[in-house]
């Protein structure tokens, strides 16, 4: 009990700078996610994304959801805010917060994947650009396979975690070590598929850039402010992070490349197509030279008395 006492005492004298860093890295995760909300809303399309892309960002962020909330040091702050105010608690419970936010924006990534699936009528085939390779585009059946699994997959994960928690709290540490250590291997492996995905296609697609471009240095930055709020203990809780910055930043360094290449083929298109608009209207000046008579034959200008028709002025030829 003295030990709760003293933590909830370490809550009720809180580090104003690490809560301004805290609440600015919940907002940024919240606004880190929209350009990819409005992207793929926007085109009305995921295509681009990869299915298993999504698969293991989905796995990987319930089971960071849950390995936070299990976490031992977690419930002693979620405990605490009966014996602080309002305010102390909310400071306490941001990093809870930071990576709810972030389950629940991946969540909706997964529902918009599926909801703007590219799909095929017995009429149209699914739209999808050809990749250099010729690989097959996934399949909406595989996008409603990656779509229930990663709902039955948070099931699964709340229910063991509340049956742990009642029955066997004294293995919640256990259980939230292999929470952390599912999550790190499901993030480290998650970037894969979506490299390949984004190599094949020669094209980021529906996939944001603006987004990678927060999230990249943001997660290093979250990953050092949960670092400080649970320590080596809950290492679990914020390594992953750090891993999933790196395998980010390669997948941003691609997806720049390939719009900067794709921009100049652009570039380079339209120069191409203004030289040879002046090439037409060049023949076409030189064909409009060339007069058509009454016959059907043709008069070229400056070509002298034989070139003169009925049309020809009567005096043209006295000297």
């Amino acid at each position: 009990m003295a030990t709760a006492t003293g933590h909830c005492d370490d809550l009720a004298s809180p580090n104003y700078a690490n809560f301004a860093i805290s609440l600015l890295i919940l907002l940024g995760i919240f606004v880190s996610y929209l350009p990819q909300h409005h992207r793929i809303i926007a085109r009305r399309s995921s295509q681009g994304i990869s299915p298993y892309f999504v698969l293991l960002g989905a796995t990987s962020s319930t089971c960071a959801f849950a390995n936070i909330l299990v976490l031992p040091t977690s419930r002693a702050d979620i405990a605490c805010c009966k014996e602080v105010n309002g305010f102390e608690c909310f400071v306490g419970l941001l990093g809870i917060a930071q990576v709810g936010v972030q389950w629940s924006c991946f969540t909706l990534i997964l529902l918009l994947f599926l909801l703007f699936f590219p799909r095929s009528t017995p009429l149209t085939p699914p739209k999808s650009p050809a990749s250099p390779s010729g690989a097959t585009p996934p399949t909406y059946t595989l996008a409603i396979t990656v779509t229930a699994v990663s709902l039955l997959h948070i099931l699964l994960t709340a229910l063991l975690s509340i049956y742990i928690l009642a029955l066997y709290p004294n293995i919640a540490q256990q259980w939230a070590n292999i929470l952390g250590i599912l999550t790190t291997i499901l993030a480290s492996i998650q970037y894969l598929p979506q490299l390949y995905t984004t190599y094949l296609l020669k094209s980021v697609g529906s996939l944001s850039i603006p987004m990678m471009c927060i999230q990249t240095p943001g997660s290093l930055v979250w990953a050092a402010s949960l670092a400080a709020r649970v320590g080596t203990k809950g290492w679990s809780a914020w390594v992953v992070y750090v891993v999933t910055g790196c395998l980010q930043g390669g997948l941003l360094g691609m997806g720049i490349w390939f719009e900067f290449q794709e921009r100049k083929r652009k570039r380079q298109g339209g120069a191409s197509g203004a030289a040879n608009g002046a090439n037409g209207r060049e023949i076409d000046r030189t064909v409009g030279e060339h007069e058509t008579d009454d016959e059907g034959g043709h008069h070229i200008e400056g070509d002298g008395e034989e070139g003169s028709d009925e049309r020809s002025p009567l005096l043209g030829s006295g000297r």
